[in-house]
């Protein structure tokens, strides 16, 4: 059996269509497909190291905010101790001027005391001369 001469004109032209194709079509095709691929890997590797870089600066930034926080709490802590001591002090301070004031009132009143209690034995001295004299009506010397 011989093939028809039609036959080889087919393959022929498919095989000629075939590598038309494959040169016009599905190479360049192919290529472009690769490069996009290529492309979308190189995308996803930026995304991956941008995320890499933004998780590192994020623990970075947290890392610091705590340092400032444990810095400030330590200042404050040191400015609640300061205003403790210079409250004690003011107490102090306070307790022994008003202890002083205390001990000064106290002198001043035994003084006063002692001088009224002189000026009434005086005033008694003369208020009992005065009665007897009265009583008596003549002075008493």
């Amino acid at each position: 059996m011989i093939p028809d001469l039609s036959v080889v004109w087919v393959l022929a032209l498919k095989h000629t269509l075939s590598i038309v194709l494959d040169r016009v079509l599905f190479r360049p095709l192919l290529r472009v497909m690769r490069e996009r691929e290529q492309a979308i890997q190189s995308a996803r590797e930026l995304a991956e190291a941008a995320a890499a870089k933004a998780a590192a600066a994020t623990a970075e930034f947290e890392a610091r905010t705590r340092a400032a926080r444990a810095d400030v709490d330590r200042q404050m802590e040191a400015m609640r101790r300061e205003a403790l001591e210079r409250r004690t002090e003011l107490i102090d301070q306070t307790r022994r001027e008003a202890d002083a004031a205390v001990a000064e009132a106290t002198v001043r009143i035994r003084a006063q005391a002692e001088d009224a209690r002189a000026r009434l034995e005086r005033d008694a001295g003369d208020l009992a001369d005065a009665v007897v004299e009265r009583v008596l009506g003549r002075k008493v010397s």
